[in-house]
């Protein structure tokens, strides 16, 4: 049997099949890009496929109404196949990976954020200087006189110009040296790395090749950005990001995990990661910044454990299991070579170490590029994404923890959530007499709605809180033109109607959606104030307030107070510093004093476990109401 994946703006894919076969599966196998938040359970109902010709055996889902379903409209992890059949994948299905919005310089706000931080370390005395050098030599050519090896020559012509006891020539150098060598009259560009007084040749070229780069990576478990750097000077050459390939297999850590641990699972995540996302972005990196890739001589990479884990494959079982003790929390000597990423193959790659199973490299990183560590301030950190980690202290303490707070941030568990692409709500304004939304979408003005993401469904709540719409539980308690019941007597609220939207289906938030968003903030709240408990301290002495990752950019932070997800503090305590887990791994990569500090701040972080921590699931028990149970603790929050 054929399965045919028309996909909406791109190629048909056509791959072989047996009876039986489950639809999501054969999309995995044959690299299409079908968005699957929660692996293929049927929960989410993201992976909605339509069906042109043939026959699908496919279960009933609450997803698919009577008339999708007559017109074609399919689960793909519910569908298996029954004969040949041709599955349109419509755009929706793959924007996750093409067209996410995200925090990777692509704006001068996060530039100026991005050069702000590198300021803030400068200050705090980190030196933006590595051992990386570029040396063109000048070499007399052998004769029938001087018969002295090509090695040799270059050997001596390097230590007289470096002031070197040695140098190394690797084989990658060594194998092209003849030619190189008498393609340019032996004159030529050397580029390699300082160390202990010896001289790691790295790449041999012409003697007007003198570009050395670094490339900054943040794997993140939805998103993926990158910069390629100069390591002379750290001028960014080239910038990108795209979704983590990976998503496919499930939005969560815990969902990848599972699959990893399946046969062959493992080499799945990986080439996910490594093939599907890390190289395409490199290579168009390097054709953008017009360098080979074999300049490339140092890498960094800020990720979470699990990410880590799944980049290098290892496995990661070990993550989910108690006692949560992950393979690997610091990992020196990997090289490009190993994981055959297109860079040069003796390039280092500095891993930004894990401090516990769910506080990985990235929070490591991100800490690093918030310089808490060097303030005498009292500063909570928070890293919003798929998961939300925090870091609470100064420059005499640091503790962390991280919470699960499930894919709510990036609209998963929500029934019309998406992640911040075009056609998602990211800002919302409701008229408190009429009902009425005034929205702010991704993408062209003209774009029409086709769901929610985590910025837009942080405002909507709050809005609907305000306008005394929905009670602390999150029911609705106003009828209104917008607000509209199931045959159950479940409320919802319309954003868009149907006849608006792009999808031609309602866009609507119910109570079961903002149950779930609840629980989601409730666990961002609840870790803050375990952390703050753990150390013996209040929400009233915190000085400052720091904010990452990419939903962060999109954040109303008086909302975020406002439905009880952030702390009642003064408004001008909030900073947003963007994608912290790039901006540490670029000075990782950039500043031989970054990388050593983030081993250090590394190794002086103290990790708290939640799970295992008395009282935290009763205080997050307590943070399950809007704002919260106690209303002291948010003096602020509004509801006209």
């Amino acid at each position: 049997m054929k399965v045919t994946f028309q996909i909406e703006g791109g190629n048909p894919v056509t791959i072989e099949c047996n009876a039986g076969d489950n639809l999501l599966e054969l999309a995995r196998r044959s690299n299409v890009a079908i968005d699957a938040p929660c692996s293929g359970n049927g929960s989410c109902g993201k992976c909605r496929v339509r069906l042109l010709e043939g026959e699908l055996e496919s279960l009933p889902s609450r997803h698919i109404t009577d008339e999708e379903y007559a017109a074609g409209w399919r689960l793909a992890c519910c569908s298996k196949v029954r004969s040949d059949c041709a599955v349109f994948v419509p755009d929706i299905a793959s924007a996750y990976q093409s067209r996410m919005k995200t925090a990777d310089l692509s704006s001068p706000q996060e530039l100026a954020i991005f050069e702000d931080c590198q300021d803030h370390l400068r200050e705090s005395g980190i030196h933006f200087v590595n051992r990386f050098r570029a040396v063109t030599v000048s070499m007399t050519p052998p004769s029938l006189d001087d018969t002295m090896p090509d090695s040799e020559r270059l050997s001596r012509a390097l230590e007289e110009a470096l002031g070197v006891e040695r140098v190394e020539i690797p084989f990658c150098v060594m194998v092209k040296l003849a030619h190189v060598l008498r393609q340019h009259d032996f004159v030529v560009c050397v580029k390699g790395e300082l160390r202990s007084g010896v001289f790691h040749c790295m790449e041999i070229r012409g003697p007007e090749d003198r570009t050395m780069a670094g490339c900054a990576i943040d794997i993140g478990t939805t998103t993926v950005t990158m910069v390629l750097t100069d390591l002379t000077s750290g001028k960014l050459l080239a910038k990108g990001s795209c979704g983590n390939g990976q998503i496919r297999y499930g939005a969560d850590v815990i969902n990848r995990i599972i699959e990893q641990g399946r046969p062959g699972g493992r080499k799945k995540l990986q080439d996910a990661i490594i093939k599907e996302t890390l190289t395409p972005i490199l290579v168009n990196l390097c054709r953008h910044a017009g360098i080979h890739a074999g300049d490339i001589l140092r890498l960094s990479v800020g990720a979470n454990t699990t990410m880590n884990h799944l980049f290098v494959g290892v496995d990661a079982a070990s993550v989910r299991m108690e006692p949560y003790i992950p393979s690997f929390f610091h990992w020196d000597g990997l090289l490009a070579g190993d994981l055959k990423l297109p860079a040069n193959p003796l390039a280092r790659i500095l891993i930004a170490p894990n401090i516990g199973s769910y506080v990985g490299g990235d929070i490591t990183a991100g800490t690093l590029a918030s310089g808490i560590w060097d303030k005498d301030e009292m500063s909570l950190f928070i890293d919003l994404g798929t998961n939300g980690e925090i870091v609470f202290g100064n420059r005499d303490f640091l503790m962390s923890c991280a919470c699960s707070a499930g894919p709510a941030f990036e609209g998963g568990d929500i029934s019309c959530g998406m992640r911040a692409t075009d056609g998602a709500v990211e800002a919302c304004v409701i008229d408190k007499q009429t009902m009425e939304p005034t929205l702010t979408v991704i993408g062209d003005p003209d774009q029409r709605v086709v769901g929610i993401c985590g910025s837009g469904i942080i405002d909507m709540i709050s809005e609907l809180f305000r306008c005394g719409i929905i009670n602390a539980k999150g029911l609705f308690v106003r009828e209104g033109k917008r607000i509209l019941r199931d045959e159950h007597g479940m409320g919802r609220y319309v954003v868009a109607w149907a006849q608006e939207s792009e999808t031609g289906r309602e866009v609507s938030l119910n109570e079961v959606d903002i149950d779930n968003f609840i629980r989601a903030k409730g666990a961002i709240f609840s870790a803050i104030d375990t952390l703050l408990h753990a150390v013996d301290m209040t929400v009233d002495m915190i000085d400052k307030v720091y904010v990452a990752g990419g939903i962060g950019s999109g954040i109303n932070m008086e909302n975020a107070v406002n439905i009880g997800m952030f702390p009642d503090v003064e408004p001008a305590k909030f900073h947003y510093i963007g994608n912290s887990s790039l901006t540490g791994a670029y000075a990782m990569v950039v500043s031989d004093d970054a990388a050593a500090k983030t081993a250090e701040v590394a190794a002086n972080m103290t990790y708290l476990e939640l799970s295992t921590y008395p009282g935290y699931m009763d205080s997050f028990v307590a943070a399950c109401f809007l704002p919260h149970t106690d209303a002291r603790l948010f003096p602020h929050s509004r509801q006209e």
